[in-house]
């Protein structure tokens, strides 16, 4: 049987052993030895770590073919994954370590001290395993990854280690009160959406996918995932910030799909000396985070004359929600489509009743690519899944707001909370936030997004301070020192005051609209 996540592995390594699995940078592994690799792996975590069923390894590691081993000896073992951008910083981490209960954190040499920094202040961490270690000052519950398989014996594993319905992955995704929360999916989760994705895609083993997404990313997660159930080829960088360092990549390895984000997109219609080599293979280009403008969708069709263009919804809850059918794009290029294969999505008035086209409201999603919840979160997944139509069922309530038009189509219109998308991540103001108030000098705070063509919201940090000292570059570098990098502010502004409601909040709604207010009227 396929049905969970990790025989999609042995599978491809049993139809096509010698086939190229995955590509990253110089290195080119083939389906048996990806499959031979995360069977010790799986073994190593049973045997030396102890991970029994349902326990879970974080994997904090670059885009990286030991990355993938993570993500399917985690399961082969019956344990659970949780990959988290490398760009993540040490409290974060600790958080998401501790939140998860993580046995295993599998890192790298350059992330190193942050990984020990984080797993110090998480009990439940029995080691770290380090990709590139070389065995030397690996002790105090650090191992170099290639002893931590020396002494494995996969031949130890049982044939089966669980069921579809067993928790496969948690995705860790910001949320409105500044702490990540973890997604949980089962396997069938992520067969229903995989299965569903890749049907309207025509995906198929013959794909080469090129990849610069993270794999903590769901979007480049399932890159990985679709690619190994379709015993494709996976293509994965680290990196879009100098786009013709990667593009040639396009021809070099014969990509038949690009999956993009709208920054990604903004970057390559740009470009004044675009190869048409680069797009002959290409045969479907997808796109989700945000919607691509009108203008950027004409010109990738321009510099992609033989590739369908798919604009779609997701959110990390539901993994996808929404496609527009490329047939569709000249009629209604603003519209996110239809739901999904095999699912269900209406857009609801507050007492969740359908409304009719034209109206606004929240979208509701139904079907088997519907989260279980938040890990160790009650009190979010009651206001995140609500009783749907039938007894036996919850719907999704994505909190984003969506209009229909006369024939059904989907139209985003806004997030009913606070979250900004900036360079195609999701980014939390309180987390944001939270950084700043730990500044000396700070004594209020509030984040916004000023509406940008390339990064979706430029990050602008409003203050209120006591030390008159204080300058935007010091706020800019302190804030790097804590966040990832997409979550900086690209500009600070200091003012007198920020605005409050009778509670003492700020109004964070308020200094929003005025941010999108101000960058319409100079526009």
């Amino acid at each position: 049987m396929t049905a969970r996540c990790e025989r999609w592995l042995a599978r491809a390594a049993a139809q096509h052993p010698g086939k190229t699995a995955v590509v990253r940078g110089g290195r080119r592994v083939d389906y048996a030895t990806l499959h031979a690799e995360s069977e010790r792996f799986a073994a190593a975590l049973a045997g030396h770590a102890a991970l029994g069923d349902g326990q879970r390894c974080v994997v904090f590691l670059e885009n990286s073919v030991e990355a993938a081993v993570g993500v399917f000896g985690t399961l082969r073992a019956g344990g659970v994954f949780s990959v988290i951008n490398p760009t993540t910083k040490a409290d974060k981490l600790a958080f998401v370590l501790a939140d998860c209960g993580a046995t295993v954190l599998l890192t790298q040499a350059s992330l190193l001290p942050v990984a020990r920094s984080a797993a110090a202040r998480a009990p439940s961490v029995r080691c770290i395993v380090v990709v590139d270690g070389d065995g030397d000052g690996m002790n105090g519950g650090v191992i170099a990854y290639r002893r931590f398989l020396a002494a494995a014996d996969p031949g130890r594993l049982p044939l089966q280690v669980g069921i579809d319905t067993d928790l496969a992955m948690l995705v860790y995704t910001s949320g409105s009160t500044g702490n990540p929360k973890g997604v949980m999916m089962t396997h069938a989760n992520v067969r229903f959406a995989a299965t569903s994705i890749t049907s309207y895609l025509q995906a198929s083993h013959d794909d080469v996918v090129l990849s610069v997404l993270p794999l903590a990313f769901d979007y480049g997660l399932y890159q990985l995932l679709m690619c190994v159930k379709l015993g494709a080829t996976l293509v994965l960088e680290t990196s879009f910030a100098f786009p013709q360092k990667v593009l040639p990549l396009l021809a070099t390895e014969r990509v038949t799909a690009f999956p993009l984000v709208p920054t990604m997109a903004a970057l390559i219609v740009q470009l004044r000396n675009f190869d048409p080599a680069w797009a002959a293979s290409v045969r479907y280009l997808t796109n989700t985070a945000a919607a691509l403008p009108p203008a950027h969708i004409r010109r990738l069709q321009d510099l992609f004359p033989a590739a369908r263009v798919y604009s779609m919804y997701g959110m990390t809850e539901s993994k996808r929600c929404t496609w527009l059918p490329p047939e569709e794009l000249a009629r209604r290029p603003d519209s996110v489509g239809i739901a999904i294969p095999g699912t269900q999505a209406w857009v609801a008035d507050d007492a969740g009743r359908p409304l009719p086209a034209g109206e606004v409201g929240e979208l509701v999603v139904r079907g088997g690519h519907v989260m279980q919840g938040y890990w160790n979160n009650a009190e979010a997944t009651a206001r995140a899944l609500r009783p749907g139509r039938y007894p036996w069922e919850r719907v999704l309530h994505t909190g984003d707001l969506f209009r229909t038009d006369a024939e059904g189509f989907l139209y985003f219109v806004g997030r009913k909370d606070d979250i900004l998308k900036s360079r195609g991540e999701k980014v939390s103001p309180k987390e944001v936030e939270n950084v700043l108030y730990a500044m000396h000098g700070v004594r209020e705070a509030a984040l916004v997004g000023v509406p940008d063509p390339v990064l979706g919201h430029a990050l602008k940090a409003l203050l209120v301070v006591d030390d008159p000292g204080l300058d935007a570059r010091a706020v800019i570098a302190h804030c790097r020192a804590h966040l990832e990098e997409f979550m900086v502010p690209r500009t600070v502004e200091f003012r007198e005051s920020l605005p409050k409601t009778g509670t003492g909040k700020i109004r964070r709604s308020e200094l929003q609209a005025e941010a999108e207010g101000r960058e319409a009227a100079e526009a």
